[in-house]
């Protein structure tokens, strides 16, 4: 038996900073490929990634199994030569984010709801994402002190939920989002704050004190739903990020994407279910894939997805089963399938 004399000092833990696991993301395939121990796939890589680099933090990449070319998590990762691929009816701009802009980097779809796009930046590039076009550059709500965003959801008395999109919301600095809770401070008819973020999966060290401080403290509803499409993306560290964000006062949902040879079986969807209920997370959408250039190879057909669902409905209690639905540019919600 150890014992530790009296007045010894114990040091904790050091945590690692987000923005350093950030930084230290893999952002090259042939590297990816080496650590799970794939490295004779490398002439499988498209050249420049196929316009869409690639970015996947370490942590992430230690969920993966090592030799599995078919790994779930890597799949939503790895750049393809199917990518490369023009297949019709599948354009840059795949559900009509544009034609919803109302001010710098602000959409405004649905009654009642606006969206920011809080910022441009991801900790990991999913391949099937339906921004991989988008115009980051010119439209980021975050810019000038949220001013433009601020002055259009001031307007607009009908809006009372502010969803915060991008990219990545939580790529932002905790200190710019306070900047936002000070100017919805004068915004009364906003009283509820959505966040959509995959960080809490992806860099579960994100959710650190002095987020947790300032989402406790907003005087709002706050609902923050993650992403993640598969049982293999849940460990301890998201556990424990889950709950500190519900301990903040958060209602924590998820929302999936259906892909292709990543999650297109009942036994998998099912696990999912599971698993983030076991975290502490409710399943909210189950979406067809977006029609993104470059993400065809994903695509699970409608007939499929709807029987996928009913035998899910068939095994697991009706709070675990999430909504299948189509994001259709100009619907005024998300389409029912």
């Amino acid at each position: 038996m150890i014992t530790v004399s009296p007045g010894a000092r114990i040091t904790p833990p050091v945590v690692p900073d987000w923005r350093q696991l950030w930084r230290d993301a893999v952002t090259d395939g042939g590297e990816l490929l080496r650590l799970l121990d794939l490295a004779h796939l490398s002439d499988r890589l498209p050249a420049a990634d196929a316009g869409f680099t690639l970015r996947v933090p370490r942590g992430f990449v230690a969920r993966m199994r090592p030799g599995d070319a078919h790994d779930p998590l890597l799949l939503q990762v790895l750049p393809q030569l199917a990518e490369l691929d023009r297949v019709p009816g599948f354009v840059a701009d795949a559900v009509g984010d544009m034609a919803a802009r109302e001010a710098q980097g602000v959409l405004h779809k649905y009654q009642g709801r606006a969206l920011l796009i809080a910022s441009g930046s991801c900790a990991i590039h999913c391949r099937y994402c339906f921004r991989r076009h988008f115009p980051y550059a010119d439209e980021m709500a975050a810019a000038g002190q949220w001013r433009q965003a601020l002055e259009h959801v001031g307007r607009d008395t009908s809006i009372n939920e502010l969803i915060l999109s991008g990219g990545d919301p939580l790529a932002l600095a905790t200190s710019k989002l306070e900047e936002l809770g000070r100017g919805l401070a004068d915004l009364a008819h906003v009283t509820r704050l959505r966040i959509h973020t995959r960080l809490p999966v992806v860099l579960p060290q994100r959710i650190d004190t002095a987020f947790v401080d300032w989402l406790r403290a907003l005087p709002l509803q706050k609902v923050v739903v993650l992403h993640a499409n598969h049982a293999n993306e849940f460990d301890g560290a998201v556990d424990e990020a889950c709950a500190r964000l519900r301990e903040a006062g958060a209602t924590v949902l998820n929302q999936s994407v259906l892909l292709r040879g990543v999650n297109d079986d009942a036994d998998t969807l099912a696990a999912l279910s599971e698993r983030m209920f076991a975290a502490g997370v409710l399943p909210y959408y189950l979406h067809q894939l977006d029609r993104v250039q470059g993400a065809a190879h994903f695509e699970v057909a409608d007939a499929r997805a709807l029987a996928l669902i009913e035998q899910m409905r068939n095994r697991l209690p009706g709070y675990l089963v999430p909504k299948l639905v189509r994001e259709v540019g100009g619907d005024p919600s998300k389409r029912p399938l």
